[in-house]
């Protein structure tokens, strides 16, 4: 019964995605087309262990999900027939009887048995609707890795190391604001592509960084959270295949990824990049983010993309002292004329100080004080350029400061051992 059980919830989390992406065009909100995918399920659970687990389970489900879908939309017909028939009391007027309902009901059943027709399409509306801007950041990532990336809550909770009650009211309140604002289920076009699909990125580009390089709690690295972002963007890079960002950002995240084992040693404490063991680093990893990295470029690339690149620099270089930072800098530049922002510079910073001395580096960070007053690694590029020009009282004094802004258990006691050794 157990095996049975755990065969079905790993096919429902295979599939749900599908399934509510399909049944959500049918029903126009991600609330009740997850609600019917879960009704499928309660219905596996109860059938499969008597009956066994069909040949094709994903498309007894989609079945399953289909007649709750026909009953849903037939409730929701009867209902507007019935507000029509009121409405023709109230003016007076006579209230026929004739064959409309089956008509209605027919047209209801065409439409769930089109539910295959435009699954790629789907399931992009769905990825989109999930990461709508009307939503905070934080309420699209809880949504999107549980629509699309078919997590359960607890699993989002163990993730982000939130509880679980704070998860589901997240996810609650999000369905309810994308209804009560009547978001759309569909791709935007034109003019609003952009931007919707910047939001999108930005999603999964959270979900990454926060396995990749985790705010809170004792572990640095948290790949499942990685690998959850790089399906998700793999999937919208298949769906999408002429958006040069797409491409972009999955080609930052398998490079990126190609690292993971080589970020951590034996007993999870981090390793940085120049310590880092380069025989570690996953090689298909790195030629899929090439490969993607050459598709965004020939694209027309973008931010994702600068970004993208700059990680090829580290991942093309077989020892720190092979790595092209004059590139790496000028890159960084660029980057910082298309999207300017404080962390770049401060990136930017690290790159100037490996290319033209510490000291040209320490002259971009003393103009980000204001900018990154609570960012600890502000104090910590500052602590590496000052010890480089031999000020290390005062570089201890900026790791110390690092170590009070960090929030994760392990940076900070890297941070403080760095301070020890100076």
């Amino acid at each position: 019964m157990d095996d049975t059980r755990r065969a079905i919830e790993t096919v429902f989390r295979i599939e749900s995605p599908k399934l509510i992406a399909g049944l959500a065009r049918i029903t126009r909100e991600v609330g009740v087309a997850e609600e019917l995918a879960q009704d499928a399920l309660v219905t596996a659970l109860e059938q499969w262990p008597r009956t066994g687990i069909p040949e094709r389970p994903a498309a007894w489900l989609m079945q399953a999900a289909k007649h709750r879908a026909i009953d849903h939309v037939r409730r929701g017909q009867l209902l507007a027939k019935k507000h029509e028939q009121l409405g023709h009391e109230l003016d007076g007027g006579a209230i026929g009887a004739g064959g409309g309902g089956d008509a209605r009901a027919g047209s209801a059943e065409d439409m769930i048995n089109n539910l295959d027709d435009e699954l790629g399409d789907d399931l992009l509306r769905l990825i989109f609707t999930s990461c709508h801007p009307v939503l905070s950041p934080e309420a699209r990532v809880a949504l999107t890795l549980r629509l699309v990336g078919g997590l359960t809550s607890e699993e989002i909770a163990r993730a982000f190391l939130v509880p679980m009650q704070t998860i589901q009211q997240r996810i609650v309140r999000a369905k309810k604001q994308l209804a009560d604002a009547g978001v759309p289920y569909e791709v935007p076009r034109g003019e609003e592509l952009l931007p919707r699909l910047a939001s999108v990125l930005e999603v999964i580009y959270l979900v990454f960084n926060e396995g990749y390089a985790a705010t809170r709690g004792d572990d640095w690295v948290r790949p499942e959270l990685c690998e959850d972002a790089l399906r998700l963007g793999r999937v919208l890079a298949g769906l999408a295949p002429d958006l040069a960002e797409v491409h972009g950002l999955v080609a930052l995240m398998e490079i990126q990824a190609s690292r993971l084992h080589a970020r951590v040693g034996t007993d999870g404490e981090p390793i940085l990049l120049f310590d880092q063991n380069r025989a570690r680093w996953d090689q298909l990893l790195i030629r899929r983010g090439l490969d993607a990295l050459a598709r965004g470029e020939a694209l027309g690339g973008g931010v994702y993309t600068l970004q993208a690149a700059i990680a090829a620099c580290h991942a093309r270089a077989r020892k720190p002292a092979d790595t092209d930072w004059a590139r790496i800098a000028a890159t960084y530049a660029q980057l910082a004329r298309l999207a300017p922002s404080p962390v770049v510079e401060l990136n930017r910073a690290v790159a100037v100080g490996f290319a033209e001395g510490p000291a040209a580096g320490l002259a971009i960070t003393d103009r980000l004080g204001d900018a990154l007053a609570g960012y600890h690694l502000l104090p910590s590029v500052r602590a590496d350029l000052l010890a480089k020009l031999g000020r290390t009282a005062e570089a201890k004094a900026e790791l110390a400061r690092a170590a009070e802004l960090a929030g994760n258990a392990r940076e900070r006691r890297l941070l403080l051992d760095r301070a020890a050794k100076l």
